[in-house]
């Protein structure tokens, strides 16, 4: 098996190995993958993160050794917090490190990936047990980031994104995917039994759900639909003051944590 580690702040991961091909998610640096296969400049790729599957230009990642790569499987990481930072290679050179981003085998303010030693001295986060107090907490550090289909960081991100990194900020793996996550967790009959920090998610006409946001408070959702924003939500689904309208169908409460 080959094994690769994304050693860039955030890079595109695309349906098909072309730039012009849509971006489904993005990864953040220090996470790793499987390689599946390879096509010219391209190869495809399975995070260990959450198992999603895409392609990525070859040129963007570093190779992992197997030893690393099982490491990294097993042990809890460290995460970068701040919204964003400035890591240094090799005593030298600025690496820009996105809130959320993995800093494999980090120790007294350093990491390393490879051969590569790396200093970072903002803050850190290792959660070996998931925390729901935090879940609120980390929604804020997105309050506002544009929506980016595919997107993972408050540069851009999409509703599912938005999820997953701030459930990855509090000690919780998410799937990738809305859909996924629904299938994710323990089920709340109604929203009046729901928690702060509870995940309520969205369908369409035809039942599929489309859509996720977390519960911040009783009649509150933050969410990422134009921008990551707080709407009021009740039985029905997200009403949206300024349009005076209902622009998200409820569908489904889940407990994480």
């Amino acid at each position: 098996m080959e094994s690769a580690i994304c050693n860039l702040s955030v890079i595109p991961v695309r349906f098909e190995p072309s730039d012009k091909s849509e971006m489904v998610t993005q990864v953040l640096f220090g996470e790793h993958f499987e390689i599946l296969e390879k096509q010219k400049n391209w190869i495809r790729i399975r995070l260990a993160y959450d198992g999603y599957e895409g392609w990525i230009d070859v040129k963007q990642s570093i190779p992992l050794s197997n030893e690393d790569f099982l490491s990294l499987n097993k042990n809890n990481h460290s995460i970068s917090r701040d919204i964003v930072q400035i890591a240094i290679l090799n005593e030298t050179l600025p690496v820009p490190i996105l809130i959320g981003s993995t800093l494999p085998f980090y120790t007294n303010k350093k990491f390393k990936i490879s051969d590569q030693q790396y200093t970072y001295e903002s803050e850190v986060i290792s959660l070996s047990l998931p925390d729901k107090k935090m879940v609120i907490e980390n929604s804020y550090h997105y309050f506002n980031a544009p929506y980016l289909w595919g997107g993972r960081s408050p540069f851009g991100t999409d509703c599912s994104g938005f999820t997953q990194m701030v459930y990855k900020l509090s000690g919780m793996k998410l799937k990738r995917d809305a859909n996924q996550q629904a299938e994710q967790g323990v089920t709340i009959e109604i929203l009046e039994n729901a928690e702060p920090g509870d995940l309520v998610f969205f369908d369409n006409e035809e039942g599929k759900i489309i859509h996720v946001g977390i519960l911040i408070k009783s009649g509150k959702v933050i969410h990422a639909s134009g921008h990551v924003k707080i709407n009021d939500i009740d039985h029905h689904g997200i009403f949206n003051k300024e349009m005076n309208k209902y622009t998200h169908t409820l569908r489904l409460i889940k407990r994480m944590i």
